[in-house]
């Protein structure tokens, strides 16, 4: 065996300043934790350029008290080596090395390891060390780790490694101020670890280096063997020097079919070199205290949780119990927001002047942003009890529980992490999905994502189940309401595993990748991190009912509105009538002299009342009927009439179905569709109903209700399956780089949620249910 030489040490010297830090590590390692630990407040989210990779910065706080001054911390993605096979793990890379276009080089590299688990993090660490750049290791959970009865002499390690290693907790902010002032007072680049590789690897490299320089002679001496490794061994290393290289993108072919043809096994000489220098330092540097075969508490909860019996039966209990919890508990918030948004309105009612802006703000605008706004609580609650999982440990359970029912649809447990992840949205589990490394993989299940329940749908839920299913309880324990929840997002989630098996037997034949994770241990979730998660993605629905719903509200009013038309003859003349009775009922209570009116018979007096108030319930139908009749005639309800017909075999009616329509800009704009166009056809002398109670009382003109359980329940249907989410489709336009698989996911969806609201409606109707 020969040793593969270590880079010598970088020309360049440590940054006389530090501006950048790159927090690198493999996934569940704490590094998110000690980014928000390092930024606190000071953060910002965009993209990489090019790509829809998530871009996470911030300033470094100096001890929490504010941003250090130009010194940027990055957190990239989370990644096993440097030889990646996502997307994800690329531009880890890239980002490393300087590859992303505007985006230099870090000057200092903070490699963040599980003390629990330091073996398996150190390759990550070789290789970072290999690439010329200064490196800061943080060891991190070491206060898990004296729970598990491991010790890891920090000093012993940073000898090995020729680099500072900075022990500490991200979660209780131990060693935070030693581990600042290391990656702001960096090393010299080491140049590396001396691990041993096979003779005829390590001869291959000194010529496949030596012509790389030759090529390329803009990359660093000191990264060029590292380079030259990973395009050896890795495709996606290999094919960015087709165009900047040729001559050694051939040369690399070539080495390969030799290599292949002797048969030599190039493709395991680094993790073998790797992990045969790495398991004698972490077995010098390691000291067990506990009982090798003593069990953690990770281990006995595991029992139980990832039981294949018990497992999935306690993950559909968890479910169950967060869709319960979000009807209950968010009920008073609710009913807060409610009363606070009709406050608004009687207070901007009071101050505005009569006329278009008023009508156009209270009953558009607020209406609108208001029904939907009002959903927000149980959003807050649905992304707590998600946070809880991710924080806790148990959402990686969860894709180790569903492994095997997702084998049997030709997709592996890592696609649960993203399908789980689009309960919050879609978008972001859409963007998960770049961390599959088989592209068959991340297609079918970006094509399958937005089938499960996200929290967009959540108001639409929420509103018909909430006025057509009874409030009460199942043998006293599970409501009704909640149960019915549950069953909307098990359907979607049922059908997106249908979904995938029938992409994967005829579309994208062939057979599933594997699937290997590591369980992180279980944690409890800092409040403050989870709060601040919370606050975050709700901020995205709030700017979406901020923006899109406020603008589509507006717009909505507008073709509810326009034109102007005259009521019906009759109609007018009922209303004049009205008016008239009204006047005369009212003028007859005024000519009643105050003095006589204790003398005045008791039934007189009750008779010109009773006159009165039928007189006003009667002017009140007709206002109502010349609303409605305003609205029929209006833009969005020539609209809605005219696609009608298409939408009638489902139940829906022209109400329905323009906002049915307008909700494929965001799916709760239905919610503010529906509630602009009742607004608007509403008395506004009137108090307001609220939207689920004006939906319940909406009549055809031969009395029968518009919205009827059947009808509820289709359209629920159909909004578990319709992608109704423009957003959804350009994210995954952007994934996919084509419109042609966003286009079939719309159509296949649309069609899915045809064909069930269909058979629903068709088939209660026949049963008489209708």
């Amino acid at each position: 065996m020969e040793t593969l030489r270590p880079a010598p040490p970088a020309t360049r010297p440590a940054p006389a300043r530090v501006q950048t830090v790159a927090l690198a590590g493999n996934p569940n390692v704490g590094k998110t934790t000690l980014f928000n630990a390092l930024t606190g407040s000071h953060q910002k989210v965009a993209n990489y350029p090019g790509v829809t990779v998530e871009r996470k910065s911030g300033r470094l706080a100096r001890s929490g008290r504010g941003g250090a001054e130009g010194v940027e911390v990055v957190d990239l993605p989370g990644t096993y080596s440097l030889s990646p096979k996502s997307v994800d793990e690329r531009v880890a890379f890239d980002a490393l090395v300087g590859r992303i276009p505007g985006e230099p080089a870090p000057d200092v590299v903070a490699c963040v390891v599980d003390a629990t688990n330091l073996e398996r993090n150190l390759y990550l660490v070789t290789q970072v060390l290999d690439l010329g750049l200064p490196v800061v290791v943080a060891l991190n959970m070491t206060d898990a780790a004296a729970e598990a009865g491991i010790e890891v002499d920090a000093d012993a390690l940073a000898d090995a490694l020729g680099t500072p290693v900075v022990p500490i907790s991200a979660k209780t902010g131990d060693g935070l101020d030693a581990l600042r002032r290391a990656v702001l007072d960096p090393p010299r680049p080491a140049g590396g670890v001396a691990w041993e590789a096979m003779p005829a690897v390590d001869e291959a490299l000194d010529a496949l280096a030596e012509r790389l320089g030759a090529e390329a002679p803009d990359v660093p001496a000191a990264r060029r063997r590292f380079e030259a490794l990973g395009a050896l061994t890795a495709d996606p290393l290999l094919a960015p020097w087709a165009g900047r290289a040729p001559g050694f993108h051939q040369a690399v072919l070539d080495t390969r079919a030799e290599f292949e043809a002797r048969p030599v096994p190039y493709k395991m000489a680094e993790m073998m070199g790797r992990y045969g220098w790495i398991s004698p330092v972490a077995a010098r540097v390691v000291q067990h205290t506990a009982a090798a075969d003593e069990r953690t508490l990770s281990d006995r909860i595991d029992a139980v949780v990832t039981h294949r019996i018990w497992g999935p039966l306690i993950f559909g209990g968890v479910l169950l119990v967060i869709f319960q919890a979000v009807f209950s508990w968010a009920v008073p918030a609710m009913d807060g927001i409610e009363w606070l948004v009709g406050v608004t309105g009687e207070g901007m009612r009071a101050v505005l002047p009569d006329g278009v802006i008023e009508d156009v703000l209270v009953e558009g605008a607020l209406s609108g942003v208001g029904n939907v706004l009002v959903f927000l609580p149980q959003i807050l609650l649905l992304f707590l009890f998600l946070g809880l999982m991710e924080d806790s440990g148990y959402m990686a359970r969860t894709a180790f529980i569903m492994d095997r029912a997702m084998r049997r649809v030709g997709l592996s447990g890592a696609s649960v992490v993203p399908m789980l992840s689009a309960y919050a949205c879609a978008i972001p589990g859409i963007m998960a999905a770049r961390t599959l490394a088989d592209e068959r993989d991340r297609i079918i299940t970006i094509m399958v994502v937005p089938l499960q329940g996200c929290s967009a749908r959540l108001p639409v839920y929420v509103l018909f189940i909430a006025a057509f299913i009874p409030a009460g309880t199942l043998f006293g324990v599970v409501g009704y309401q909640g149960l019915a929840m549950t069953g909307l997002y098990v359907l979607g989630t049922v059908m997106a595993f249908v979904s995938a098996l029938v992409l994967r037997r005829f579309v994208f034949k062939g057979e599933g990748s594997s699937f290997v994770m590591e369980l992180p241990p279980y944690r409890m979730p800092q409040p403050k991190y989870l709060w601040r998660r919370m606050v975050d993605r709700s901020k995205v629905f709030v700017v979406r009912a901020g923006k899109i719903i406020f603008a589509l509200s507006i717009v909505l009013w507008f073709m509810a509105s326009y034109p102007k038309v005259e009521p019906p003859p009759e109609l007018a003349a009922r209303a004049a009538a009205a008016d008239v009775a009204v006047e005369e009922a009212t003028e007859s209570l005024v000519r009643i002299n105050p003095a006589a009116a204790a003398e005045l018979h008791a039934t007189e007096r009750a008779s010109i009342e009773s006159a009165l108030e039928a007189a006003d319930v009667e002017r009140a139908a007709v206002q109502n009927e010349i609303a409605g009749y305003q609205v029929r005639n209006s833009l969005i309800g020539r609209f809605g009439h005219a696609i009608e017909p298409i939408m009638r075999p489902l139940g829906f009616d022209w109400k329905i179905s323009a906002g049915i329509v307008a909700s494929f800009a965001a799916r709760e704009v239905i919610v503010s569709a529906l509630a602009t166009i009742y607004s608007a056809g509403a008395d506004a002398n009137e108090e307001s109903l609220a939207l689920r109670d004006a939906i319940k009382a909406d009549r055809y003109p031969d009395g029968t209700p518009v919205f009827t359980p059947l009808v509820a329940v289709s359209l629920l249907v159909f909004f578990v399956f319709a992608l109704q989410c423009m957003s959804t489709l350009a994210i995954a336009k952007r994934e996919l780089n084509s419109w042609f698989w966003p286009a079939v996911m719309w159509g296949y969806m649309f069609a899915l949620a045809y064909g069930f609201s269909f058979a629903i409606y068709q088939g209660g109707k026949l049963l008489g249910l209708g």
